[in-house]
């Protein structure tokens, strides 16, 4: 009995001890975790502080500077102002030093910077160009176009370096939560642990004996009647611990039984249920993150990673890294992981097998093949710093599935484990396998998805800033062309004094090409109306017959000039439109103005407005050079010029037509197109009638 009470209170004495040893190591754990955790805190928030909020103030003053540039071209073409151009030779010099300051912060790659420089310098290169350019002149115009294209991709390579620093300071943030919280937790529990210990090392010694028979007992009695989850504490005396892990023993081996086929509809289940979430959204990023948390969390593995194949490339980038213990990883973490052989991929795809490789750390410290590996981890073992990561990571075993639709893999998904206790079992492989195929499915479709909204949005932006210029060009250039208009009237009229004949001519010349101008401008805010849904009309009866009458005076002195005859025929009852009147003169006027301009000198040009079938028909034919007949369902697209009337230099913008048709369309009518390459052109627009005895507004 003495021997008993010896063994007894010694075993209990040692773990007393033990347990007063661990409590005061827990309390300088506490104390040191404190102290590292905030200096970590500290280390994030000076970077952050030192090494991105420079970077980024760098970046916007680059694009400050440019804007200052790009504005004071601007101003030169609009004002002809020397000074602007002084300025934007400021703005230009700056730039060279803001692109080194840039470039010597380290959070800021060259591969950051070169897209910026390249665009800058490719604007800069057009923008030269402008200063050596006539203000307001045609050249001027295309250059501010070109121009505002090149400024445009440089905004947007700012844009994504001023985006990368923003995520790069979010990431840091982040992290920095994540230390803090950790910290907390970690801190948290310690104390906790250590005043458990303390309380249970007082009663430990007394409960020796008492507790573990008694726990071992009642086990015994759960597992009678059924609760298979009652297990027995191993506690106490070693005899006692042995008898405890005798029962726990018997209670996983019914454990086992019981649940090899509860396990597999279990991972299917929740199989199921992540794939579900996987397509809720067509969006890459949302896929990558929910199958690598999914699959991770069902499998129960260490770490999911999913690699994505680069384009054109001979690589399978990391596109997510996912850890049991601290979830999704940071991009830069994912970064420093190193890419997957593309043939590896590739020839494991062509085999349409899962790989499982096993004893992984063999074969981090040389170049030892794989056995059974595909393409070259089969041949000559895996690369310098896969074997570097793998290391780190405390990979011990990796299940691979490469995932595509049709002949080439677009990635891979592999999920690993770190310990060599729990191996993959061939349900796991078989979970992991399925989910997989899963995955690359939904990747396909959001990648489509991704690279069809992308184009979509690029279209977009390109339409609306070409309208915006459209508009804003029209406007700009209205003013200075009413007042040269006025002040040439104000001449004819002779107000200052008489004028030479050759004053006259000069004059003449200046107020007709003014006219084209303006009409120019006009078309263009006609258009860019269209196109911004401002376009509306302020219909009313209207009698065409008037209209045509007053379109043909309008014309004829410049079909006199030019040696065309015109010939009208109009219905001899009213035709009477329920139209906007200004927007059908604007139809008899472009097609009278192209008529007259497309046909050569003795030509002929006809009017025609007839009623049929409760509808106007409206032509205008001339005998003029005629349109190709391959480039006829071209012409009323916007600003498009048939090839002949190009090779002949005859001046237009190639806008007529699309505003003719829009016209035409908005009173619920159609347009067509008849030509003959140099036989002529007839363009025919078919118009509701309104009641004949409606009585038309006056003319």
């Amino acid at each position: 009995m003495n021997g008993i009470a010896d063994r007894v209170n010694g075993s209990v004495g040692r773990r007393l001890g033990y347990t007063f040893g661990l409590l005061t190591f827990l309390i300088a754990l506490c104390g040191i975790g404190t102290l590292i955790g905030a200096q970590l805190l500290q280390s994030h928030y000076d970077q952050i502080i030192d090494r991105i909020h420079p970077a980024d103030d760098d970046n916007r003053r680059l694009r400050t500077e440019a804007i200052n540039a790009q504005r004071s071209v601007r101003g030169y073409l609009i004002t002809g102002d020397q000074s602007e151009l002084a300025a934007f030779r400021v703005s230009q010099g700056r730039i060279p030093s803001v692109i080194d300051d840039l470039r010597g912060h380290d959070v800021v790659d060259e591969s950051d910077i070169a897209p910026q420089q390249r665009d800058l310098a490719a604007y800069f290169r057009v923008a030269d160009e402008q200063t050596r350019s006539t203000p307001r002149s045609e050249q001027a115009a295309v250059l501010t176009r070109e121009a505002t294209r090149r400024f445009r991709a440089f905004e947007l390579a700012n844009d994504r370096l001023n985006s990368q620093l923003k995520a790069e300071e979010k990431s840091m943030d982040r992290h920095g939560d994540t230390v803090f919280r950790a910290g907390t937790a970690g801190l948290g529990a310690t104390v906790a642990l250590a005043l458990g210990l303390a309380v249970y090392a007082s009663v430990r010694t007394t409960r020796a004996l008492t507790r573990p028979l008694g726990d071992v007992e009642r086990t015994l009695g759960r597992l009678t009647v059924g609760d298979h989850s009652a297990r027995a504490q191993e506690m106490g005396p070693e005899e006692i611990r042995v008898v405890a892990r005798s029962v726990n023993s018997l209670a996983d081996e019914g454990d086992r039984l019981r649940g090899v086929e509860e396990v597999r509809q279990q991972l299917s289940r929740a199989a199921r249920e992540t794939g579900i979430r996987i397509r809720d959204q067509l969006d890459v990023d949302h896929v990558l993150d929910t199958a690598s948390r999914g699959i991770g969390e069902v499998l129960a593995a260490d770490y999911v990673f999913i690699l994505l194949a680069e384009k054109h490339g001979s690589a399978f980038p990391v596109a997510r890294v996912w850890s049991a213990e601290r979830g999704l990883l940071s991009d830069e973490e994912r970064r420093a992981i190193p890419t997957l052989p593309a043939d590896v991929v590739r020839d494991h795809y062509r085999r349409g097998t899962v790989w499982l490789a096993t004893d992984l750390h063999r074969y981090v410290s040389d170049t030892t093949p794989m056995p059974g590996a595909p393409g070259s981890f089969g041949r000559t073992g895996m690369p310098a710093e896969n074997r570097v990561a793998a290391a780190a990571l405390g990979l011990d075993s990796a299940v691979i599935i490469p995932v595509g639709v049709g002949e080439e893999p677009i990635g891979a998904v592999s999920v690993a484990r770190t310990s060599a206790d729990r191996p993959w079992r061939p349900v796991d492989i078989e979970i992991a396998e399925s989910m997989a195929s899963g995955v690359g499915r939904a990747l396909h479709t959001a990648l489509l998805y991704e690279q069809e909204s992308s184009l979509v949005e690029k279209l977009r932006a390109l339409d609306k800033a070409k309208s915006d210029f459209l508009s804003t060009v029209s406007h700009e250039l209205r003013t200075p062309l009413t007042s040269i208009v006025g002040y040439v009237e104000l001449l004819k009229d002779e107000d200052t004094g008489p004028l030479t004949e050759p004053q006259l001519h000069m004059l003449d010349v200046v107020d007709r090409n003014a006219n084209r101008l303006r009409a120019l401008i006009e078309d263009l805010l006609t258009l860019s109306r269209i196109e911004s849904g401002a376009f509306t009309s302020r219909k009313a009866a209207v009698d065409l017959r008037r209209l045509v009458t007053s379109a043909v005076d309008a014309i004829k002195p410049a079909a006199e000039a030019a040696s065309v005859s015109l010939d009208t025929r109009c219905d001899e009852r009213p035709l009477v439109l329920h139209a906007d009147g200004e927007q059908l003169d604007r139809v008899l006027m472009n097609l009278l103005s192209n008529a007259v301009k497309f046909t050569p000198e003795g030509g002929k040009v006809s009017v025609r407005a007839e009623r049929e079938d409760g509808e106007v028909i409206l032509s205008v034919s001339d005998t003029g050079i005629g349109i190709p007949e391959k480039e006829q369902e071209k012409l009323f697209q916007r600003f498009f010029r048939a090839s002949n009337a190009t090779d002949a230099a005859i001046p237009g913008t190639g806008l007529g037509l699309t505003i003719v048709r829009t016209i035409v369309a908005n009173h619920g009518g159609e347009t067509r197109v008849r030509s003959q390459e140099g036989r002529g052109t007839t363009i025919t627009a078919r118009l509701p009638l309104t009641d004949p005895d409606h009585a038309p507004d006056s003319p």
